[in-house]
């Protein structure tokens, strides 16, 4: 099984949910080898339900994921906190719909909900919670007390990060952090466009259909980080497209 952990389906958070922007973004990530994702977009996006409530009309969820055609893609999204991270909770489309729910009133900055609280809805869920860019000096989680470091399910080694910091500095840095609270590093490439998809990948050793399955690969050390010898080129290509795009978008367009 070749996964993404971290991806977004939209453009930016102003856009509207767009079913043929997802359908080519699953065909660019297919083309680029991966045969799954987990969906993490951002729960404060514009109307984020609509996103969900659109794939459940197009396709069959199963386990914890949708069947694209034979592609999975877990549920999830992307959650900022009051210490100024970002994580990731991927779970049964059940929790992120609750959890979303009762995130309401936390969508802004300086309303955004603490980490420890963020934990602690999740309690009651089976949940992947992975913390992510750690080292990105603007939305940072390596200041954060070891306490609830250790709380996290994995680390991400972030595509977007790994551009921008370097490959080997930056995968360094995430992998002896994980070494240093005993948590797992997975990659993902945090793309918005298609285009960085492949950028960072994940081989794991079975094909997972529940977030209970991926976390016992991750756990055991049954997945192992790829990163692209074009990443450069894949997340620079992508970051252009997207500034371009951006240029002309009108809040709540909606692009195919």
């Amino acid at each position: 099984m070749i996964i993404d952990f971290h991806t977004h389906m939209k453009l930016t958070k102003k856009v509207t949910f767009s079913l043929d922007y997802f359908r080519n973004s699953i065909e660019e990530a297919r083309a680029n080898g991966l045969t799954a994702i987990t969906l993490t977009e951002h729960f404060n996006t514009l109307r984020f339900t609509d996103m969900y409530d659109a794939l459940d009309k197009e396709y069959t969820y199963q386990g914890d994921h949708y069947d694209v055609d034979g592609f999975k893609v877990f549920s999830g999204m992307e959650i900022d906190v009051a210490e100024g991270g970002h994580i990731l909770f991927v779970g049964n489309m059940r929790a992120i719909r609750e959890i979303r729910e009762q995130l309401n009133g936390h969508e802004v900055e300086g309303q955004f909900i603490s980490l420890e609280n963020l934990f602690r809805l999740g309690e009651s869920y089976e949940l992947l919670k992975t913390g992510a860019h750690p080292f990105r000096e603007s939305n940072p989680l390596h200041h954060v007390s070891a306490e609830l470091l250790q709380q996290f399910d994995s680390f991400d080694m972030n595509g977007k990060d790994l551009y921008k910091y370097g490959v080997d500095t930056m995968s360094e840095q995430v992998l002896k952090f994980g070494a240093q609270f005993g948590v797992p590093v997975v990659g993902g490439s945090d793309t918005h466009h298609p285009m960085q998809f492949g950028c960072v990948v994940n081989h794991l050793d079975a094909e997972c259909s529940t977030v209970a399955e991926l976390k016992h690969c991750i756990q055991q050390g049954k997945s192992r980080i790829e990163i692209s010898p074009c990443l450069t080129t894949k997340v620079k290509a992508a970051n252009m497209i997207k500034k371009m795009l951006k240029a002309n978008l009108e809040p709540g367009a909606v692009l195919n």
